[in-house]
């Protein structure tokens, strides 16, 4: 009973002076800047301060992504890629120059001079001495990887541009194409021109030979996509035709499809197309999210990814991969900085090889890690 009392004592004095006190208390929170309230906020805030956030500290440190920077292969911008086996990239651009550079090392193995004007695409055999490029003045150059500075053969006949080069190694045979409306085939080891196939308004944008067939692509600013038969050089199939200018075009290892690239502003057009070249009424499907002009696009080999897989670059300054089976984009990597993306070629080796027109050109990694992603590892 006495401890009860005592409880019950202990509890009345707490009531009484709850209720005197009270009324100050309250006086003092209602006056929003009392030095009251202020010590009370601001002890608040220094606990949260005193608390280690991590995302706080992911936000203002975010992981540092370290990209090589070799010494540039041009001094300009660079017009057109390829991939030489097993870690070497030959480039043509503005400075008129045709390089063969090392990525692995970032070194110039061969630097070649000899067009008047720039140089507007590159090609080569793979696992071969030949290399070709195509320029301005009108000709095409043959170099040799391992020979003379020089050029060993030049391919004159066309009277313009040559934006459309493509060469078999099959056929050894050289499949050129220009503005001036017109599609060539030539003899690599002669330099003969075998055939000459004008087609008006065939204003060609870029050629490439279907594997061990002798068969091309070509895309034209007249928006179509055609298969030339070179053993005539005639026009063997027309697709139908698009809304915008063919950009580039590719064709998988297997010689089964055709993916081309369009023109485009602000969304529309800018799209990449998968053709199948068995069953040639129709496209495919299409490809659609940059917001400039599709400049390249290429199948990337299957070392590099475990499913069918399409790459595009574009005037936006972006790079994105693409599931050739649903046509969802994967990923999309942005170059800050560098400009339009005229040129894209796969490496087995090393990734993904990506002209520039202001920051030379990217070496960039497809990498499964996270999901799949592309990765900027170096530029030259």
């Amino acid at each position: 009973m006495k401890i009860l009392a005592r409880r019950l004592m202990v509890a009345d004095s707490k009531v009484i002076v709850g209720s005197l006190f009270m009324p100050e208390i309250l006086a003092r929170l209602s006056s929003p800047l009392s030095a009251f309230s202020r010590d009370i906020m601001g002890k608040l805030q220094s606990k949260i301060r005193s608390r280690p956030s991590k995302y706080r500290a992911e936000e203002e440190n975010p992981p540092s992504k370290t990209v090589l920077q070799y010494s540039p292969a041009h001094g300009d911008a660079v017009a057109s890629v390829a991939s030489l086996p097993p870690d070497l990239c030959l480039s043509g651009g503005k400075d008129k120059t045709v390089v063969v550079y090392n990525w692995r090392c970032g070194t110039v193995v061969r630097r070649f001079l000899g067009h008047e004007r720039e140089v507007t695409k590159v090609t080569g055999f793979p696992h071969s001495n030949w290399l070709f490029s195509a320029s301005r003045d009108k000709t095409v150059l043959l170099w040799q990887l391992h020979g003379t500075l020089g050029p060993a053969q030049c391919f004159s006949g066309h009277d313009l541009v040559v934006t459309g080069l493509a060469a078999s190694p099959a056929f050894r045979q050289l499949c050129t194409g220009s503005r001036d409306n017109t599609v060539c085939l030539w003899d690599i080891e002669t330099g003969d021109c075998l055939h000459r196939a004008p087609i008006s308004r065939n204003l060609v944008t870029h050629l490439c030979w279907i594997p061990g067939e002798p068969y091309v692509i070509q895309t034209s600013e007249d928006k179509a996509v055609r298969i030339w038969d070179t053993r005539e050089l005639q026009v063997a199939h027309c697709f139908p035709a698009k809304q915008h200018i063919q950009t580039s075009c590719d064709v998988s290892s297997d010689g089964h499809y055709c993916v081309s690239s369009s023109s485009g502003f602000g969304g529309e057009g800018c799209e990449a197309t998968l053709w199948d070249l068995r069953q040639t009424r129709s496209s495919i499907r299409e490809f659609r999210g940059h917001f400039q002009t599709t400049a390249s696009c290429i199948f990337l080999p299957k070392c590099l990814t475990t499913f069918p897989t399409i790459a595009t670059s574009s005037h936006d300054g972006t790079i994105k991969l693409w599931s050739q089976d649903t046509g969802a984009c994967l990923t999309t990597t942005c170059l800050e900085g560098s400009g339009p993306l005229p040129s894209l070629s796969a490496s087995e080796t090393g990734g993904l090889l990506c002209a520039s027109s202001n920051s030379g050109i990217h070496l960039l990694r497809v990498s499964s890690a996270k999901g799949l992603e592309l990765l900027e590892v170096a530029k030259f």
